[in-house]
């Protein structure tokens, strides 16, 4: 039985900002169970909800030395469909209103974090033979452990893998800050160790002292080791890269199904797409305030309002796009307050085609990838990418720019061959996007057919979680 610990510092269903909350909480239960026990350990944040708090069990506190401070450390513990989560408590470090503070809080915050998971491994006697680390957050785990923590006996023989979900976060503050919070002595701050254009970086730490780095998508994989997609680090990734595995995040097919989904209106499957995305697609229409037109094409966006993901591409012919096409927006998420103003613009001057919800909604989430007809998603980068794989998984159909995850889960609609589950296009460009919108309608609105075929391949395509469980699983056992 291998044991394999997961440590990050988000987790569903406790507590989400993004989708590495939806990898580190799905991933281990699909594991074969009878061959590997994966545990999750995280910070208990005060932000988290009641009703999950009062899940948690007490199991042991003790108090971790950080440089010259000695801090409290409180162990709570449940279990959730068989796998245990563990809790590191402290309310000074895990006050306020969301996970994330300011950098420099962060970075003593991930730091005490990093040193209570190793030091809480004896106490709660688990000790694993794989330490999963995921994101910055985690990056000085695999540091101490290498060079603090395996002169005892019980550390020795853990290995290390760390998974980049996004390389551009990667906690980087002013060296001198660093080495007094984390006591870590003066030869790992140099240029092949901790140390990047001046700072300290614990991203990087966690690429260099891991046994095995992942991230999310093959094409990902090979971006971050060039220099327009290594954020400053390709040169470390491209040193790295007998050691770097792009595997595809997946889905929870349980959480996202549209034959089951408690969130929207008309559950449906393969055999009756058509009329269950139309009765979703009415019901939309109603609470969005559109008029209710079954032949009026359906934009759904979801995520986060960022650069990042080519809202400032939409912007810049969103006067155009509303003005001319026949087409409804439905907007759901939140971000830069100057976007997020942008969406509010344009629905008060298109309150007919533009509905701008800035604001978290899970329910609404599902409702939109169960009723839009098309899904837009123009990024610049994109390490892997859900919301393309959830709209296909609900028959709605991806419109996105070749980058990442999106390139490598979204084949390009061909109408001679009558091939692909989605549209792109390559150049991070408005008029590209442009085109490949109105490439689209045109197949939606002149060859319904040929349309409906598309959504039907989306929601016959794989991306469970089993298949990314299966080449965890080889990294796991290679090590």
């Amino acid at each position: 039985m291998k044991k394999v610990l997961f440590v990050t510092s988000e987790a569903v269903p406790f507590v989400k900002t993004g989708g590495l909350a939806d990898v580190a909480g799905s991933l281990p239960h699909y594991f074969d169970k009878s061959k590997y026990d994966v545990r999750i350990i995280l910070p208990k944040y005060v932000c988290m909800e009641d009703a999950l708090k009062v899940q948690l069990r007490f199991h042991s506190r003790f108090y971790v030395q950080l440089s010259w401070r000695s801090q409290y450390v409180g162990v709570l513990e449940t279990k959730v469909d068989g796998i245990t989560y563990y809790f590191i408590d402290n309310e000074y470090y895990f006050a306020g209103d969301s996970p994330y503070n300011n950098i420099y809080e962060d970075v003593e915050k991930f730091a005490y974090f990093s040193k209570a998971v190793l030091d809480a491994l004896p106490v709660i006697e688990f000790r694993p033979d794989i330490l999963h680390c995921h994101d910055w957050q985690t990056g000085l785990i695999p540091v101490y452990l290498k060079n603090e923590y395996q002169k005892n006996t019980f550390y020795q023989g853990i290995r290390t893998v760390f998974t980049i979900h996004n390389l551009q976060f990667q906690g980087r503050w002013i060296m001198q800050a660093v080495k007094d919070i984390t006591g870590l002595p003066e030869n790992l701050f140099v240029a092949d160790k901790l140390e990047s254009y001046g700072e300290a970086n614990y991203l990087k730490g966690g690429v260099v002292y891991s046994d095995i780095i992942t991230t999310v998508s093959k094409t990902y994989a090979y971006e971050i080791t060039t220099p327009g997609g290594g954020e400053g680090l390709d040169g470390l990734m491209k040193a790295r890269q007998r050691d770097l595995y792009g595997i595809m995040n997946g889905l929870d097919y349980h959480v996202f199904d549209p034959q089951t989904d408690q969130f929207i209106g008309c559950t449906y499957g393969t055999e009756d797409m058509v009329s269950g995305k139309r009765k979703n697609k009415q019901l939309l229409q109603q609470q969005l305030g559109f008029e209710e037109d079954e032949g009026t094409m359906l934009i759904g966006m979801v995520g986060r309002i960022t650069n990042q993901k080519g809202i400032d591409l939409l912007e810049s012919v969103m006067d155009e796009l509303l003005s001319n096409a026949r087409i409804q927006i439905a907007v759901l998420g939140t971000g830069q307050t100057s976007l997020e103003n942008m969406f509010r613009h344009y629905a008060w001057k298109y309150e007919d085609k533009l509905s701008a919800n800035i604001c978290y909604s899970e329910e609404l989430a599902h409702r939109i990838y169960a009723s839009c007809d098309a899904f837009l998603m123009p990024s610049l980068f994109e390490p892997c990418g859900l919301s393309q794989l959830m709209s296909m998984r609900y028959g709605t159909v991806p419109i996105v720019r070749e980058t990442g995850g999106l390139k490598d889960t979204v084949e390009a609609y061909n109408r001679y061959d009558q091939t692909g589950t989605g549209f792109s296009f390559c150049n991070y460009n408005a008029r590209e996007m442009l085109s490949s919108l109105y490439y689209a309608m045109d197949v939606y609105y002149n060859h319904r057919e040929d349309w409906n075929a598309i959504a039907l391949r989306g929601m016959e395509q794989d991306f469970s979680w089993s298949r990314s469980a299966g080449e965890y699983e080889k990294i796991y056992n290679m090590l």
